[in-house]
């Protein structure tokens, strides 16, 4: 999921073009067509305009890009969709999106095509193709190839831990070695250890986390907390039935945890952070930790100032009840009202190639494929591949139901009121928040 509020083309550098115009495009052989491929403007975007140069070589069928910054990417191809347009040949939408997608019409349904051409989804991390393929989920209805991996991980000062006075320090403090934290526990006695510290002369705190109100940013960080304390969206065995799984005691435990993390250790103004925030706080020196998308990963490991050497990465560590992170990423689609559709599962078809998913991880996208990720080199392949498989591995996703916004926009108002604005307990916002998912299914005729 990436549906936010804030802006991140100039965090990333991404190239952006205006709506309708199109940016980053290939140019056509002269009898060839173009179709038209919408996305989010980020480096992942940059990297995709790379690749398919080779698609374009391959096929004589031209690729123009329609790239939305974040601030807009919802709002924009949303609208598109629901108003039935054409702009759009291929769209890369976000996980969240398919389910409405999906019951309205709105992408071309994929099994005849994957049947025809012999894709797999066995060939892709069971984790994505549920996430970015699948609707209704854990059934093999297709509606998207799984496109952009993507998760919740954590980056650090590998050369403030290094550093011997703090080395020194947090073993008299702590009784053990300052290292890359195992346990949700340890993570915050980092963050409290840094929070207030001074290095090289420049007053440093302890972790940026997600804590944006406006669009999904609280929700995609308390998750982390929820999920390894035990928080369970329903009822495993009984879809809908939330009550004692979002609203469980333990479930309340990680909501208090993560408050308790804003609260000790964060840094000034920090009341409204999601990815472009925790970017910023963590290339300028102010934090030890920062939660952040592995997507950003590539671009920090090549900061002069924070990266190289001095930026490590690791996996969101575990809690009492287990270790999950919260998914991200997308699966590209063809939309149902595009003029060329052949042309596009064209594109659906080479993108798949196993060839073509290691030229995109080594240009910087996020490979689905097992091909890729199996490959016993890849966990050597970039500073955060080991943690970005490890992570692929146990995620969970955010419900993908066509009401999802407004599951969404109840969570954010739930949390953000509790952790940020000091409203009433962990247990009444969760309470609340089944509450309001309860009223939002029963309009839409669910049973539970």
């Amino acid at each position: 999921m990436k549906q936010t509020l804030k802006a991140l083309a100039v965090a990333c550098g991404a190239t952006v073009s205006a709506f309708g115009v199109g940016a980053g495009t290939t140019p056509a052989q002269a009898q060839g067509k173009t179709i038209t491929l919408c996305w989010a403007a980020w480096d992942p975007a940059n990297a995709l305009v790379e690749l398919s140069k080779d698609f374009t070589a391959k096929s004589g069928i031209g690729m123009k890009f329609e790239f939305v910054p974040w601030t807009n990417y919802a709002d924009r191809f949303l609208n598109e969709l629901n108003s039935h347009g054409s702009l759009c040949d291929l769209i890369i939408g976000d996980s969240q999106w398919i389910g409405g997608a999906a019951e309205n019409g709105q992408y071309v349904k994929l099994n005849d095509f994957f049947k025809k051409e012999g894709i797999s989804m066995d060939d892709y991390m069971p984790a994505t193709v549920v996430g970015y393929s699948e609707w209704p989920k854990n059934t093999p209805n297709y509606w998207a190839l799984p496109a952009m991996g993507d998760a919740v991980g954590w980056t650090y000062r590998k050369d403030w831990f290094a550093r011997p006075d703090v080395q020194k320090d947090f073993k008299a403090k702590y009784g053990r070695e300052i290292g890359v934290p195992k346990t949700l526990d340890e993570l915050k006695d980092i963050a409290q250890f840094f929070q207030g510290r001074e290095i090289d002369g420049k007053k440093v705190y302890g972790a940026s986390i997600y804590t944006e109100r406006g669009s999904e940013g609280i929700t995609m960080g308390v998750s982390n907390y929820l999920y390894d304390y035990g928080f369970k969206y329903d009822d495993p065995k009984k879809p809908y039935a939330m009550d004692g799984f979002v609203n469980s005691a333990s479930a309340v435990k990680g909501l208090e945890a993560y408050k308790e993390l804003y609260k000790c250790c964060t840094p000034p103004g920090a009341s409204n952070s999601y990815m472009s925030e925790g970017l910023d706080a963590f290339k300028s020196g102010q934090v030890a930790l920062q939660m952040n998308f592995f997507a950003f990963f590539p671009g920090l490991y090549k900061d002069p100032n924070v990266g190289g050497d001095k930026i490590g990465f690791f996996v969101n560590p575990a809690g009492p009840a287990a270790q999950s992170t919260q998914l991200g990423g997308q699966g590209i689609s063809v939309v149902t009202y595009s003029k060329n559709q052949a042309e596009a599962l064209q594109y659906i078809k080479w993108f798949s190639g196993g060839d073509v998913q290691k030229k995109w991880w080594a240009l910087g996208g996020y490979s689905c494929a097992k091909s890729v990720l199996n490959d016993p080199s890849f966990p050597s392949s970039a500073p955060f591949a080991k943690e970005f498989l490890q992570s692929m591995g146990m995620v969970v996703d955010f419900w993908a139901e066509p009401s999802y916004a407004q599951l969404l926009q109840a969570e954010q108002k739930r949390v953000h009121d509790y952790v940020v604005a000091d409203k009433g307990t962990a247990q009444e916002a969760l309470d609340g928040l089944v509450k309001d998912w309860k009223a939002i299914f029963k309009e839409e005729g669910k049973k539970f």
